[in-house]
């Protein structure tokens, strides 16, 4: 049975990525008459909608939606049985449909694809937070995937409805989440997209992880508890409230021990993370980099759950 294949990619002002993310989708391995490409746009400024129709692609335009609305407005347009979700930010590797090709006709799977890829220049900062993300076989059953690669067949897709669009990051776990009822997520190295837009620097590291964070307690009250999510649910209430705590000990009853206390509490989110990404390859010095990162990323998602405007 041939399947055709709805690629989806949401845009705002992306004049700068989508013309190389197009020309990568342009070079597919894969008869152009089961590919349709949706470009749905959030009201751009730029050339993002100019781009969209030189390149071929069909275009949408929303700018009252979010990126769940936008993925779900592609969606509802798509004729595929096979729905692509690729952000305007990334490159897809020329056989990346017909890698995923594999999964088309395995019923058992509900959603698969990968984490992506950094590009080949990157920065400490997108090498040291790739390690988080890699998975450590190349391919294995996950709870979740990234929305920015991943597929799902679109019977599955309407029938979970879509993504919530009540939510405004985090909308892929919830997602996932759902879909996972009516069969296996499953993360594949090999359907590779490279991710043009990962975070270079700790400021936009910072900004975009406290847009993030916004996200994940609203996500379990929409979904229900996963165990999963534990760790970056109780992170920031562990530096919101019991932190502080220890600092109080700390200048009230100054000792040997409340010091060490103190320092032990302050270090243990980092063992802990340290412990988990154990078997992850990568160069000592990244993992050092990466524990640096990983305590910036709590800060960061403590911030994001207080009660004061962090945009």
């Amino acid at each position: 049975m041939a399947h055709k294949v709805s690629i989806i990619i949401p845009a705002f002002n992306e004049e700068k990525y989508l013309p190389v993310c197009l020309d990568s989708i342009s070079k597919l391995d894969w008869p152009k008459q089961d590919l349709e490409v949706f470009v749905v746009d959030n009201g751009s400024r730029d050339q993002t909608c100019k781009i969209a129709e030189a390149w071929g692609a069909i275009l949408l335009k929303d700018s009252t939606k979010n990126v769940s609305g936008l993925r779900n407005l592609g969606a509802g347009k798509a004729t595929g049985d096979i729905l692509a979700f690729v952000d305007a930010d990334c490159v897809v590797a020329e056989d990346w449909l017909l890698t995923a090709s594999k999964y088309f006709s395995d019923y058992t799977v509900s959603a698969w694809g990968s984490p992506p890829d950094i590009p080949e220049n990157s920065t400490w900062v997108q090498k040291a937070w790739q390690i988080v993300r890699q998975k450590e076989k190349g391919v294995e059953r996950v709870d979740w995937l990234e929305s920015m690669n991943l597929f799902v067949r679109k019977y599955i897709f309407l029938k979970t409805g879509g993504f919530d669009e009540t939510l405004v990051t985090c909308e892929d776990v919830d997602f996932s989440y759902r879909v996972s009822k009516f069969g296996r997520i499953i993360a594949d190295s090999s359907i590779k997209v490279i991710h043009l837009g990962e975070a270079s620097t700790v400021k936009v590291f910072i900004k975009k992880e406290l847009w993030r964070g916004k996200g994940n307690f609203q996500g379990v009250l929409n979904h229900g508890l996963s165990l999963k999510e534990l760790p970056s649910l109780i992170i920031p209430i562990y530096f919101a409230i019991f932190l502080p705590l220890f600092l109080v000990l700390l200048i009230f009853h100054f000792t040997a021990m409340s010091v060490f206390v103190a320092l032990a509490a302050l270090c243990l989110p980092g063992i802990i993370a340290l412990y988990k990404f154990r078997r992850k390859k990568a160069a000592p010095i990244i993992k050092a980099q990466l524990m640096a990162l990983m305590y910036i990323y709590f800060i960061v998602r403590t911030v994001a759950i207080l009660p004061f405007k962090n945009d």
